[in-house]
This record gives C-alpha cells, sequence and structure tokens, in this order.
C-alpha cells in the first residue's frame, strides 16, 4: 500500500525496515549462488599488488590437454543493454558478433573499426593449479581450484614448452614430476594489473609422494566441461540478443540489410593481453539501474557472474 502521509510513514517505518532486511538478505543469497567456488583468483592490496605461488596441473583423467581455451564477449550497445555471453568460436563454430565484425571492418571506416575494437573477442585460458601459497587467504593453501588467466601468463607458459632454440630446455610446467612452480606478482601500472615480473621456478616435482600426487589430480576440475556445447547459445539466439542490444539503428544491421555486404575478412585479433584484463572488475560499469540484457546462461565464468551480480545491484 502506497503511504500518503507522513504519519502513515512514521507507523510503517517498522515494517518497511523489515522489508529492505529481508530485500538485502535475498540479494545477498542470490549473490552467493551466482560464486563460482571452483575458480580462485589472487588477492590484490589496496594498491592493486599480489603475491601467490601455484602449481599447475596435469590434464584431469580422461582428457587430453591441461587447459582450456574460451572467448567471450562482453560490451554495451547503443541502446544502454549490454551483451555478455560465451563466443562460438570457442567451438570453432561460426559466431554472430564475429561475423558482423567482419562486415564492419571490411567497410574501412575508423567508426566501424572503433565499434569493431569495442565488441572484439576476450580470450582467455583455464587451468587447474595447486595452491602453494597464497599469503592473503591461506586457507586457499593445498587446495585445487580453477584459475582464470590471459595471454600474458600464457605466453610464459608457452616459452617454457617452446624457448627459443639453443636457448633453455623445454620445461612442462603441468608436469607433476618435472614440471615447476609459478611466482605470480601482480602489480598495478596505469591502473591494469600487470604480470611481467611473474615467472616460473626451477624444476622439481611437486611430490615424491605417487598417492598424495594422485590425490591431487583426482581433486582436478573437468575442463571440458567449460567449453562444452551445451555452455553455449545457438546461433539463432545469440543473433536475436545481439541486435537487441545494437537496437535497429546499429551500423550492423544497416550493414546486413543492404544487399551488398562487403566481402568477410579476418576479424582482428582477441583482445587477451593480461595489462588489459578481460575481468569485469576492472571494467566501466553501467550505472545502477541501467536497462540490461543479460545472458542467464550458466557459462562457469566467474567474472561474469561477478559482473551480472554489480550490474543488478
Amino acid at each position: 500500500m502506497t503511504t500518503t502521509s507522513i504519519t502513515a510513514l512514521r507507523r510503517s517505518r517498522k515494517d518497511d525496515l523489515n522489508k529492505l532486511t529481508a530485500a538485502v538478505d535475498k540479494l545477498n543469497e542470490k549473490a552467493g549462488r551466482e560464486v563460482d567456488g571452483r575458480f580462485w583468483q589472487p588477492t590484490r592490496d589496496k594498491a592493486g599488488n599480489g603475491f601467490a605461488e601455484i602449481r599447475f596441473l596435469p590434464a584431469p583423467a580422461g582428457e587430453d590437454v591441461p587447459w582450456a581455451r574460451l572467448f567471450t564477449h562482453a560490451f554495451e550497445g547503443p541502446t544502454g543493454l549490454w551483451y555478455i555471453e560465451n563466443s562460438l568460436t570457442s567451438l570453432g563454430e561460426p559466431d554472430p558478433v564475429s561475423e558482423h565484425n567482419r562486415m564492419l571492418w571490411a567497410t574501412g571506416s575508423d567508426a566501424n573499426r572503433a565499434l569493431v575494437s569495442k565488441r572484439k573477442r576476450k580470450q582467455v585460458y583455464i587451468c587447474n593449479v595447486l595452491v602453494i601459497k597464497d599469503p592473503a587467504n591461506p586457507d586457499n593453501e593445498g587446495k585445487v581450484f580453477l584459475y582464470k588467466f590471459g595471454q600474458k601468463i600464457w605466453g610464459k607458459i608457452q616459452s617454457c614448452l617452446h624457448p627459443d632454440p639453443g636457448t633453455d630446455d623445454p620445461i612442462n610446467v603441468f608436469d607433476f614430476w618435472d614440471g615447476a612452480n609459478f611466482k605470480l606478482k601482480i602489480r598495478t601500472v596505469d591502473k591494469y594489473p600487470n604480470y611481467d615480473m611473474s615467472q616460473f621456478g626451477a624444476p622439481k616435482a611437486l611430490s615424491e609422494d605417487d598417492e598424495k600426487l594422485e590425490e591431487i589430480w583426482k581433486q582436478c576440475h573437468s575442463l571440458a566441461e567449460l567449453v562444452s556445447p551445451d555452455k553455449f547459445k545457438s546461433y539463432g539466439e545469440l543473433e536475436k540478443h545481439f541486435f537487441q542490444v545494437i537496437g535497429e539503428g546499429g551500423a550492423d544491421r544497416a550493414i546486413n540489410r543492404s544487399g551488398s555486404n562487403p566481402p568477410a575478412l579476418a576479424e582482428p585479433a582477441a583482445d587477451d593481453d593480461d595489462d588489459a584484463p578481460t575481468s569485469m572488475h576492472s571494467r566501466s560499469l553501467p550505472p545502477r539501474g541501467a536497462a540490461a540484457v543479460v545472458s542467464a546462461s550458466d557459462d562457469d565464468d566467474d567474472d561474469l557472474a561477478e559482473f551480472r551480480r554489480l550490474l543488478k545491484g
């Protein structure tokens, strides 16, 4: 019932407090469900710096490689709505946003290419890791988590697997016996997290106890599951969502309806630099209460889940 007088407002204040408390509890309960406890991220201090030591683990039993690669899109359209979805290119399939990006890029227009840069794919890798040291959260030490990271750390892994000829011997950093611990050092540079000082240590066995190693291995989470087809919407669903976000006047629609689409060119490289991270925590969020269309699918992405929570706040 709408309050129509200050007297009624005074009388209803206790009920209002109860209602607000219940609403906050409901929001907190919902937010808690959106946090995926399988994922670990290092904690940074107020200055934006952080440290942890981890060990990348072998592929889970029955899977071929010890990582999963995922492409995502996360951008705001001219309508004020947001598009946050897994890209079908993660599965090697056509994706509507990538196809529209290619058409925009092919026009040669600076304005269209600026749109492409805003909407291009973000690339992340996900691995199982054993947390060796986590000074900010020591309860995590000795536990296995999924860890999501970008190209900077992936480049360091590649440098170990495929060092320059004539320099160092290859190191399989995912190996229990001949792998190496990774010292994760995070600094804030130009407002972005920087991982340049992170490095692998000397190769050493994680443990000489095979039973202990097997126990750790059994705790690994499935990586194939993170990029299984059921984690992605269909092409048609994604395209419908995309057009809803860019609106009737979107440049992509104008190209699509012109009947003279330019030839498709390769889509610009994905934005996969750790120093310009895919985490939505480091990006400008829309104002509270802003209109938004957000994917309801469970994409096992903790950063996107957190973004959704903040967006709805």
